[in-house]
């Protein structure tokens, strides 16, 4: 006898995009249930304890000003913060922090178990319902049977779930927890596509173990700098992570254990991440490197488990503890945990739509890992993107697409949906051709209005960008309006190591200085001190943002235009007005890869590999433009 539910929308996994996709859904008002496996481990981070890095530190910051959850939880269990690339100019600025791993998920959960509309059910999904070529719903292990108008599958790596370490193979999803075994196949057999690829993780250390008087101290930052808009300070205790080296002799142990290394001999035969590579193919690949730098960072603050990040291997267990024993640091190292790979199914997603819809079985949404994506922020940003569109579905409306310029989430979908991948997908600030625009201090400039209006951002957040917009232009005008001469400035320029003024020139131009702060400034210009002065809260954040509008205005402005002039291509629809088959006028590869992709516009036309310049102008001539 089946249990039988009824749902708007049910979310298949209690990942990072399984949660936010749950909390998105049930906050826009559908009646959501969130199936997971353990209720003990929603939102585990299943490899390193942090968030954020470069350019997945800007998603968060794009989840949070859209409403998400993932910045709150992050701030709310940090235990080290820092900003990345700060040797650089802002639109690269990344920030980063470490977690408690056990507070993170209790965080998490405490959040959902908060959250009108939502329920959560333990259990695992087996089969896909189908009916009439839609998704209707699923079917679980234990015999419940949910029906929904949408279903969100975030499974992660736990379809067909393989662990190595060594020679040695387990099914599982992660370490000690089970693999789904017969999803894959009820979502294969209706025309999507499937393939394999890995991942891997490293060992876990005892810190007891560790000779820390022989590492370089990694300390953190302690300013305003934060990931969520609406967080306040940072509550739990700051800790210190870690920084060693391998060395020739570590590197001549890894090199003996290659044969039962899973990598290479034979026994894994899926891709990779390239950018996070294991230690054996570290050594693989730059076989001239004498030392890899590698980080002993904290898993929470009343443990003493750590995590060796840049150690990610699945060589045999007594390989991994013998070449950590040669670093002398860890020489008399103990071990909770040795590192292992996984492999695991996903699915092709330029069978996806911008909404992260399937465009072969309507009503079934995908996002996270089974995408071919790895980390925890492009898992968490498709979700909320996913848990979106579902609700949207439900209960009617126009879908909910981000554009290149609008956001890395943008990107990164895009990048899914019309290029497909290869190897896990991994997002960088390189990927992004309008890094200037999607800087992580203006998140909430760019997206929180749209999210209140969906109904996703609370009102307290819309009201605080309010106050905050007002606040930098406050700022700016200030700046713009005020005229200074050379004598009431030229000796502060000079003991600040910038050329003295000759003429007199507004505020604003000298803060297009390198040498010139916005703090700076305030001691020229005293009106400026005055209104920062009488900002009410956040009055590092609200200043940090209009010095890199102001300084930075010419490029912001250039790059803006260059973003409108593709906005021309984004609006020319050209889903269903081509027969790519017999378009003579165009290459044949490009008549290939356009008919497998169905572009929705010309603009993700011309984004597809393989299709040129001179096929998007037949294109257009075609339509007559």
């Amino acid at each position: 006898m089946m249990y039988a539910m009824r749902y708007d929308v049910v979310v298949v996994g209690g990942g990072h995009a399984g949660c936010e996709a749950a909390a998105a859904a049930a906050g826009m008002g559908a009646r959501t249930l969130l199936v997971t496996m353990d209720m003990n481990k929603i939102a585990q981070m299943s490899c390193n304890p942090a968030v954020g890095g470069i350019a997945k530190g800007q998603i968060v910051r794009e989840i949070d000003a859209l409403g998400g959850r993932m910045g709150l939880v992050t701030d709310a269990t940090a235990i080290q913060f820092r900003m990345l690339n700060r040797s650089k100019g802002p639109a690269v600025w990344s920030p980063r922090a470490q977690c408690d791993r056990g507070k993170f998920i209790w965080k998490w959960r405490e959040m959902l178990d908060e959250t009108p509309l939502l329920d959560i059910w333990q259990d695992q999904v087996e089969e896909l319902l189908v009916e009439n070529g839609e998704a209707v719903g699923v079917r679980t292990m234990w015999g419940a049977e949910v029906r929904a108008g949408s279903v969100v599958i975030t499974a992660g790596t736990f379809l067909n779930g393989l662990l190595h370490i060594g020679r040695s193979q387990v099914a599982g999803g992660r370490i000690a927890e089970p693999a789904v075994g017969h999803l894959t196949d009820s979502i294969a057999r209706h025309g999507i596509t499937t393939a394999r690829m890995k991942t891997g993780t490293p060992v876990r250390i005892d810190r007891r173990s560790v000779h820390f008087e022989e590492m370089e101290v990694q300390e953190g930052e302690h300013d305003f700098h934060q990931f969520s808009f609406l967080s306040a300070p940072r509550p739990l205790s700051q800790l210190t992570c870690w920084i060693c080296y391998t060395n020739p002799e570590v590197h001549e142990v890894l090199r003996g254990g290659l044969p039962d290394s899973p990598l290479y001999n034979g026994q894994i035969q899926s891709i990779g991440p390239r950018y996070c590579p294991s230690i054996e193919t570290k050594l693989v690949t730059f076989p001239e490197r004498e030392q890899h730098m590698l980080f002993l960072e904290p898993e929470g603050e009343n443990t003493n488990e750590m995590y060796l990040n840049g150690f990610s291997s699945s060589m045999p267990m007594d390989v991994q503890i013998a070449a950590l024993r040669k670093i002398p640091a860890l020489r008399d190292v103990k071990v909770y945990r040795p590192g292992y790979a996984i492999e695991y199914d996903f699915f092709d997603p330029t069978q996806l739509s911008h909404s992260l819809e399937s465009k072969v079985v309507p009503g079934l949404f995908m996002a996270g890992q089974v995408n071919g994506t790895t980390g925890y922020e492009e898992a968490a940003g498709q979700g909320l993107v996913a848990g979106i569109n579902a609700a949207v579905r439900c209960g009617g409306g126009e879908p909910f697409v981000m554009r290149r310029d609008e956001s890395y989430i943008g990107v990164l979908i895009d990048d899914l949906v019309t290029k497909g991948v290869d190897e896990p997908y991994r997002m960088f600030t390189s990927r992004a051709e309008y890094r200037i625009l999607l800087r992580q201090d203006d998140a909430d400039a760019r997206l929180t209005e749209r999210a209140y209006h969906l109904g996703l951002a609370s009102r307290r957040r819309y009201d605080w960008w309010l106050e905050k917009k007002e606040a930098i232009a406050r700022l700016m005008s200030i700046c713009e309006q005020t005229h200074i001469r050379p004598k009431e400035v030229n000796d502060r320029l000079e003991s600040l190591g910038t050329t003295p003024l000759h003429y007199g020139c507004k505020a604003v131009d000298l803060l297009g200085r390198p040498q010139v702060s916005l703090t700076e400034l305030q001691q020229m210009v005293p009106a400026l001190a005055e209104a920062v002065a009488a900002l009410p809260n956040r009055r590092e954040e609200i200043c940090e943002a209009a010095e890199v509008l102001m300084k930075y205005k010419g490029y912001i402005e250039r790059e803006r235009m260059v973003a409108d002039k593709m906005h021309r291509l984004e609006d020319i629809k050209i889903r269903g007005h081509f027969d790519y088959p017999n378009m003579t006028q165009i290459s044949i590869e490009a008549r290939q890869k356009l008919q497998r992709i169905d572009p929705e516009t010309l603009a993700q036309a011309s984004r597809i590999p393989g299709v040129s310049p001179s096929d998007i102008n037949a294109m257009l001539v075609l339509m007559g433009r």
